[in-house]
């Protein structure tokens, strides 16, 4: 995932039940990206904190992970550094 100029903002804004998008980097091709669903869920080992569930794992909500609101927010970033989606 990528930590550039995303809308994180220390979990702060995001609540249980949110849905969100990020930059997923494919783990076996580091040069490929795609701009996943992500749902924001009560992490389940940290009671009290929130996390990114995406692919059946939980990931945590910090500034690691490039977090937009929409889906046209995301795919803008994603040009941005990629360049066009195709």
């Amino acid at each position: 995932m990528d930590s550039h100029d995303s809308t994180y903002d220390s979990g702060q804004g995001y609540q249980a039940g949110d849905v969100v998008y990020v930059m997923y980097r494919n783990p076996h091709t580091y040069n490929v990206a795609n701009i996943q669903e992500a749902a924001v869920v009560n992490d389940p080992d940290q009671p009290g904190k929130l996390a990114l569930f995406l692919y059946e794992t939980y990931y945590p909500l910090d500034s690691e992970i490039a977090i937009y609101h929409s889906e046209a927010e995301a795919e803008q970033a994603y040009a941005t550094y990629f360049g066009s989606i195709e």
